[in-house]
């Protein structure tokens, strides 16, 4: 990617296209409605691509277990003990060479519809990403998909074994599976059981797991031995190893252009080590991107493990959540950068996912706009990739209770649902402005500004200079509110300031000596400052500059970028 930052779009086909807005709690698909592949239109894409997006995370692709299978096309009916919502959770596998079929029009068509949508990704301009979920699967997975050649996760396993290295699974020899009471009552009408119990996809070794474990999933076996200290056994080569080597071998020659794998870090960094190399042979443009939230690991997931990018959570997404919630100062986000030490340019950054609570809740901010600054922050910090979450930059607010999803601030994975903001600019397929808000369209207007301007080449190529340490002592900076930082190259050369205060802000940005030497910027010498996309300039000299700062105004919840040269 070099030259182009990643902008990534996660859209989840299942709410995106999604027209019905009666909806009922824990309503059947019938009732409440399914986004289609085909609702993914042409106009779709091109207003996506017009945003600023260059690759789309289609999340919810391959076959997970649903309650109201396809009994007409041989997709059985799933148990609603071990699904999380009547739409099931999109990370409990349930065939890993199938399509959701709920995504069809014609289900006996599923994958022909899939691999348009690919075509069409690509003729739009942009690249497509989908989920690989390597830890767990559902608990009742079976492919009737698979090549021949392709023998069925736990088909030869010896399950009297609680580890094997042959073995797919996890098992607890002489233990009956057995759901917790407050699972069961669920559904007190239906039952499931295993012989022989399966271990969870988190990891929980009990014959009856609770309701905050993963108890849908089971987890797959890469060849550690937990239950002996967590004992590395990778000779011979687990068969996990193969089969997974094979599913992504399998989705890459379909014309998909990454992976997010979700978990990452509960795989093993020495089967991403073998595979990723492997597969990058054969398609060498790929992208794989580690959902890991350990910062103890990064360094090993991205040099051993060979991953292109990891998800940036626990550092930058989380204090940029606390800073806009006015919880800590701004000048906190100095903090992220240091932490990673020198990673930042792996790192995917975020202020919204399918995980994470909508900024426009009441749980986060309740205020879209509250949201900018740091969006800004996000985009313009480092050489990383963006990624926004389908309506996002409409304001959604994931209000209300769904059905196996509360009223919790997320738009529900689980349940048949719709996104009330979205649908506004879907306008039954049409994607447009017509029925959005003045308020609405200025928002989105402020998402596609970040987006495009993610391809200035001081933000894909240029390096970083936190400004922070030189203003925090700085009487007339607001530390708490403005954050401020220099991106550049040797050719162009940005001062970006976000301003997470709800008041519009007049203060001095001062850059130290030690910048101008950074940048190889001569002294003294006459600064001139140039708004991006206005003509105005302004002028100062390099000591002034150094010395008391150039006075600048910033509307509130807004982000300022101004091109600087000599």
């Amino acid at each position: 990617m070099s030259g182009k930052k990643m902008v990534i779009y996660q859209l989840f086909p299942r709410l995106f296209g999604n027209k019905s807005k009666q909806l009922k709690l824990d309503g059947k698909r019938e009732e409440n409605g399914c986004g289609k592949f085909r609702d993914i239109n042409v106009k779709a894409l091109a207003e996506l691509k017009h945003m600023g997006i260059t690759h789309i995370w289609y999340t919810g692709i391959i076959e997970h277990a649903i309650v109201e299978g396809y009994p007409d096309h041989n997709i059985a009916n799933g148990n609603p003990l071990v699904i999380k919502g009547r739409a099931g959770s999109p990370y409990a596998i349930k065939d890993y060479y199938d399509v959701n079929p709920d995504l069809a029009v014609d289900v006996s068509q599923r994958m022909d519809e899939f691999e348009a949508l690919i075509e069409r990704t690509h003729k739009s301009g942009m690249k497509a990403i989908i989920d690989f979920v390597p830890n767990h699967v559902a608990r009742e997975y079976y492919s009737d998909a698979k090549p021949d050649e392709v023998n069925d996760f736990g088909a030869d396993d010896e399950v009297n074994k609680a580890f094997d290295i042959h073995n797919n699974y996890y098992y607890l020899p002489h233990e009956s599976f057995y759901l917790s009471p407050e699972i069961r009552k669920r559904f007190p009408e239906e039952d499931y059981s295993e012989e022989v119990a399966r271990v969870t996809g988190n990891d929980c070794f009990s014959f009856m797991p609770g309701i905050n474990d993963w108890y849908e999933t089971v987890k797959l076996n890469y060849g550690i031995d937990y239950q002996s200290g967590g004992k590395k056994c990778f000779t011979p080569m687990p068969d996990t190893w193969k089969k997974m080597k094979h599913i992504l071998h399998y989705w890459a020659a379909k014309g998909v252009d990454g992976f997010r794998c979700d978990m990452a870090e509960m795989v093993p960094v020495e089967f991403w080590n073998w595979v990723i190399p492997q597969l990058k042979q054969t398609f060498p443009w790929l992208v794989f991107i580690a959902e890991v939230y350990n910062p103890a690991l990064y360094n090993s997931y991205i040099q051993h493990g060979h991953f292109d990018y990891l998800y940036d959570k626990v550092d930058l997404y989380d204090t940029l959540v606390a800073v806009i919630k006015n919880q800590v100062p701004a000048s906190s986000i100095t903090d992220c950068w240091q932490g990673i030490k020198g990673l930042d340019k792996y790192m995917l950054r975020f202020m919204e996912n399918h995980d994470e609570q909508r900024l426009a809740s009441r749980f986060i901010v309740g205020n879209p706009e509250k949201g900018i600054p740091a969006e800004a922050v996000s985009a313009f910090m480092h050489q990383g990739p963006l990624m926004i979450y389908n309506g996002q930059e409409l304001g959604e607010k994931g209000e209300g209770e769904s059905g196996y999803s509360g009223d919790d601030g997320r738009t529900t994975i689980f349940d048949y649902w719709h996104m009330p903001e979205h649908q506004k600019w879907m306008n039954e397929g049409c994607f447009d402005e017509l029925r959005l808000s003045n308020d609405q369209k200025k928002l989105r207007q402020s998402y596609m500004d970040i987006c495009r301007l993610c391809q200035h080449p001081a933000i894909t190529e240029g390096l970083f200079y936190d400004l922070m340490w030189q203003n925090n002592a700085n009487n007339a900076f607001h530390s708490d509110k403005l954050y401020a930082f220099v991106r550049y190259t040797q050719d162009h050369r940005l001062l970006i300031v976000s301003n997470f205060d709800e008041q519009k802000q007049q203060f001095k940005v001062q850059l130290p000596a030690h910048a101008f030497e950074t940048m190889g910027i001569p002294r003294p010498v006459k600064i001139k400052f140039k708004a991006i996309g206005h003509d105005d300039e302004t002028s100062i000299g390099s000591e002034e500059l150094i010395g008391r700062g150039i006075t600048l105004e910033l509307d509130a919840l807004n982000y300022l970028v101004l091109e600087f040269g000599w």
